[in-house]
Order: C-alpha cells, then structure tokens, then sequence
C-alpha cells in the first residue's frame, strides 16, 4: 500500500492502491471518467445520472499485514458505459475465462484453440446500433448450429466490442470468438473450415447481401511446447475479454460530440449481453460456480489471492471538488 501525505486535505491521505506486482490500481482515473459520464447522462437527462455519479463513490479495503489492499465493499452502478463498471468487468472476464480456459485444456488436452472475428457494416445512429447488435446475436446462434462449424466444436467465449470511426462519426460492431475445436477438425476438408468457409457461412448467418469481414486463425506460438501454446491461448483470451466499449470512444472533450455519441450507445446497448460463453466452456462455467460477468459482483473479482490474512481496514472517499479519493 502506498499513500501520499496532501497539503491540502486537512491531513487526510490520498489512496494509493498498490498491486503485489507494484502496479498501482487506476482508480482516480476510472472515477474522473465515471465523473465525465455522468455529467454527460445529466445533460441528457437520463434518470439514472444520478445512480451512476454513486458509483465506486466510497471505497472500503482491507490491508493485510503486508500492507497489500483488496477491495472489500463498495457500490457500482453496473451502467453499460461506466468507465468505472467496465474496468472491473474487464478484469472479471480475464479471471472467469482463465480459469474456465485451464479446465477445458485439463478435460481437452488435444483439444485445438481458434480466434474468430465476425464483422457487419458500419451504422450510423442508436436505432440502427440496436437492431444490428440484436441480429448479430441472432445470427451468431445460427452460425454455432451449421452442421460444418456444430461438428467438431467444443464450446466458445463470445464478446462483442463497439468501436467509434472518427472520421465519419459511424459505428463499427464485431464479435471476437475464441473457439474450442477437436483436433479433428484440422484432418481433412471435410472438417477444416478456411477463411472463405467462415466468411460465406457468416454471410447465409446473417442473410446479408455483402461479403462481410471475417478473420481466423489458429491460436499458435512459433515455438511448438506447451508453454508457449498456453501463453498464446491466454493472449486470445485478453483479446477477448477486452472492454465492450472504450471510453475514449465517447469522452474525448467535444461535448456536442460525446453527447451524441452516449445517446446512441445508450440506445445500442440496452439490454445487450456483450458477452457469452457455450458449449464445455459454459458448462465449465456453471461447475466452477462463476457467478454473471454482466450482472454479477464486481468486488470480489478474485483478481489477487485471499492467502493472505486481513489486519485491518480503511475507506477512501471521492472528493468532488479536490477530485481525488482521500482516506
């Protein structure tokens, strides 16, 4: 744990949360954008401004005798576009999926891993965001189910990730999919799906009348141990657990711009599940008793051991006016 001594705060201390690895946790920063957020909703009138400006507002930790901290209560909004929400979702989705990812291999050793990126067109407003975002998910259900793809798959992670085009304001939606798949299904035609495959059965998924963008490839190192295999598999599991939605893609300074921005992804992604797991992978989910990345508890994110006995706690506060947390 390190915390500065503040000329300015009454002889309070700022919060300084510092990982076993030296890494100090984000913590102003991730609020200072839930703050910007919030204000942003406030102009819009959204009527839950006011739950997401609570939001991580106070932070309880308990400190072992080492001095290491770990979040032991707050409060989060869980608000699809809350910087604060999403950077612990984020670190969820990384824990979650390692662990299911390790027990797959464990039950699958021969198992073989692909990355899988499915794209559709960009769109232009909420309404549009929407309707996509529902058909993606439609789509994606229909394509698991093609007797080609269905025959040697093993389970998957699905999350889906919005993007902003700074140049014409539109918005980009595409899935990344890391896919379990039987070794079989590098045999022979029958089995093995190429690019072209993937693309085409994607577009009849989609009923589109465009070729859409779709890239795989096999999860691989150049070293051929199991080592190196596994820190590759963990790579494309980062790659997928990433955020849904970055906030410099909606809190850039231009407030008429951000403005528009928030509102349709507001409307995009109201009631979206960004995230799925199927197959051994989501049966694996439910025997390891991991509880919803989406709607689940964002305190307790296993993020570092619990070996370690507590001495005690502290609690730091959001200070609106210094804008920092002080104990």
């Amino acid at each position: 744990m390190c915390i500065h001594n503040s000329m300015i705060s009454d002889e309070k201390t700022i919060l300084c949360d510092k990982k076993a690895n030296g890494k100090v946790q984000p913590w102003r920063e991730k609020k200072t954008a839930n703050v910007n957020y919030f204000e942003l909703l406030q102009i819009l009138k959204f009527k839950k401004a006011e739950r997401v400006s609570q939001c991580g507002e106070i932070l309880e930790f308990d400190v072992t005798q080492e001095g290491r901290m770990k979040l032991a209560k707050t409060w989060f909004c869980k608000s699809p576009l809350c910087p604060m929400c999403n950077w612990r979702k984020t670190m969820k989705r990384s824990v979650q999926t390692t662990k299911i990812v390790e027990e797959v291999i464990r039950q699958k050793p021969r198992a073989r891993w692909l990355f899988l990126t499915l794209s559709v067109k960009n769109v232009f407003d909420g309404d549009q965001l929407d309707k996509s975002l529902k058909e993606m998910a439609i789509g994606f259900n229909r394509l698991m189910k093609y007797k080609k793809v269905a025959k040697n798959m093993i389970g998957f992670m699905r999350s889906t990730e919005i993007t902003v085009n700074e140049k014409d304001g539109s918005y980009n939606q595409h899935m990344h999919v890391l896919l379990c798949v039987e070794s079989t299904y590098f045999k022979n035609d029958d089995n093995y799906l190429s690019q072209e495959d993937w693309t085409k059965l994607w577009q009849k998924a989609m009923k589109l009348d465009y070729t859409p963008v779709v890239h795989i490839e096999a999860v691989k190192n150049k070293k051929r141990n199991k080592k190196s295999e596994y820190t590759a598999i963990q790579a494309a599991v980062q790659e997928t657990a990433k955020y849904s939605v970055k906030d410099s893609d909606y809190l850039t300074g231009n407030v008429e711009n951000d403005l528009d921005v928030v509102k349709d992804l507001e409307k995009g992604l109201f009631r979206k599940r960004m995230i799925a797991y199927g197959g051994l992978l989501k049966t694996v989910h439910k025997e390891l008793n991991l509880d919803d990345i989406e709607d689940g508890d964002l305190v307790q994110i296993d993020e570092e051991s619990d070996t370690e006995e507590k001495a005690y706690s502290i609690v730091a506060q959001w200070n609106w006016n210094l804008k920092n947390y002080y104990v």
